[in-house]
């Protein structure tokens, strides 16, 4: 994938997102468009900064946006959250249990596992939604659907592979991937990936389509930035951002996201979970990151929606007069995998 970097954030270059209104207003710079699943990628001529189009786009009030690079937040290099380490069997069976609650998970793939694989859902996952097998976040969407399966034994998956095996995506693929959804939405939405803006502003196009599956609780990560610069999309207000306790579950871990934007933080550190069956892992693994926590996060909130819609278990669970809350943390949802 190509990338460009744009002081922290990170875009694909010669690219803007748009809806269909501006198309026209941006002509004069674009080469071509592409347009699919609810979202234009205009493909800008040489040497037009989409940044720069961007603003000006904005500015005549249009919804624009560079094609910002989103990327999975077990990435932090030099720290506990940079690989997976291999890790014994888990004792799990997930037993007969049912629920009617479907939880989005936009990520890598998943690969097959004993803890899923005679599922109606895995059954219904295509071969275009396998977790990738290589690359530095391979078993990144696998590792995340097993903490979904434990923290919420019997529900749906529904599987939307938009990151690579590095971890890479783009807004573009998200977008279209939400799109995607809006004829069955989910109950709820797990997005363990995000990035920095260019100008430190909400990604609008993003905004809108997270914003039109209206009674979807969306669970995303804070990043593993160790900073209070907004990560997107966890900072977006319709959001619960999640950033990573240690191991103790009573710190922030030191790679986790903070800020008053973040809304509620779980542990981050250590996890095992399902992993590929290749090389020295045995289907099994031990990771660190803030979007290991977010899974733990949208576990609890899609097993407690078995009984009450899931816009109402985050308002209670977002309650910081009933619930433990740590500053430019949130509250604490306690973990015991």
């Amino acid at each position: 994938m190509e990338i460009q970097s744009v002081g922290e954030a990170f875009i694909r270059p010669g690219q803007l997102l748009a809806d269909r209104s501006a198309v026209s207003a941006a002509s004069r710079w674009t080469q071509a468009v592409s347009e699919a699943d609810g979202v234009c990628v205009l493909h800008l001529a040489p040497g037009v900064d989409p940044c720069e189009l961007t603003a000006e786009l904005r500015g005549q009030g249009f919804r624009a946006s560079p094609n910002h690079v989103l990327r999975g937040q077990p990435l932090f290099f030099g720290g506990p959250a940079s690989r997976p380490f291999p890790a014994p069997p888990i004792a799990f069976r997930p037993g007969r249990s049912r629920s009617d609650v479907a939880v989005g998970l936009l990520d890598t793939g998943v690969a097959r596992h004993p803890w899923w694989s005679g599922s109606d859902w895995y059954g219904r996952t295509g071969p275009e939604e396998a977790d990738a097998s290589e690359g530095e976040q391979a078993g990144h969407g696998t590792f995340i659907a097993g903490l979904l399966a434990r923290r919420a034994p019997g529900v749906a998956l529904r599987v939307h592979r938009v990151l690579d095996g590095d971890g890479l995506g783009d807004e573009a693929s998200v977008v279209r991937a939400l799109h995607r959804m809006r004829e069955r939405p989910p109950q709820v939405l797990n997005l363990s990936f995000g990035g920095h803006t260019f100008d430190e502003r909400p990604p609008p196009v993003l905004a809108d389509a997270l914003g039109a599956l209206a009674d979807t609780v969306a669970v995303a990560c804070a990043g593993n930035t160790a900073s209070d610069r907004p990560f997107w999309p966890a900072a977006l207000p319709s959001v619960v951002g999640v950033a990573a306790l240690d191991a103790t579950q009573e710190r922030r871990a030191p790679y986790s996201g903070y800020g008053i934007w973040v809304d509620a933080c779980a542990r981050g550190d250590w996890l095992s979970s399902s992993y590929l069956d290749t090389g020295e892992y045995g289907g099994f693994a031990a990771w660190s990151g803030t979007s290991f926590a977010t899974a733990l996060v949208a576990g609890t909130i899609a097993d407690a929606a078995r009984n009450e819609p899931a816009k109402e278990v985050v308002r209670r669970l977002l309650d910081a007069e009933e619930t433990r809350q740590i500053p430019d943390l949130g509250v604490v949802v306690p973990a015991s995998l």
